[in-house]
């Protein structure tokens, strides 16, 4: 139970993180950062497999680069579900996703190592 504490916190810490480097990313405070993540989980975890598996061709065609309209697809749906955390557009969504794997990629090296 402690390791699902800590990689929601630092979900919604990478989130405050991508918000403050990606302009059209908006988190409002960290209570809101904290319910985006959570539920940023349940739409990949739900949602995100349904969208490979209908867009496996043009994946495979393009080398898995589109992925990344997948995961930017999935974040801006985050983003119109929670009031508080807002994608203002799918070139923000896009970016945000990729600076966003970036950032928790990072965390969770820094905070692994300490486990």
């Amino acid at each position: 139970m402690p390791n699902f504490l800590l990689t929601w916190l630092l979900a919604a810490v990478s989130l405050v993180i991508t918000a403050y480097l990606v302009p059209g990313f908006v988190i409002k405070s960290f209570v809101a950062a904290l319910i985006a993540a959570l539920i940023l989980g349940l739409v990949n975890a739900i949602i995100k497999p349904i969208l490979v598996v209908l867009t496996l061709p043009i994946t495979i065609v393009s080398l898995g680069l589109f992925l990344f309209v997948v995961n930017a697809l999935t974040l801006w749906l985050a983003g119109s579900i929670i009031s508080g955390f807002r994608v203002t557009g799918f070139i923000p969504a896009l970016i945000g996703s990729i600076v966003l794997t970036i950032v928790s990629s990072v965390l969770n090296h820094l905070v692994g190592d300490r486990m």
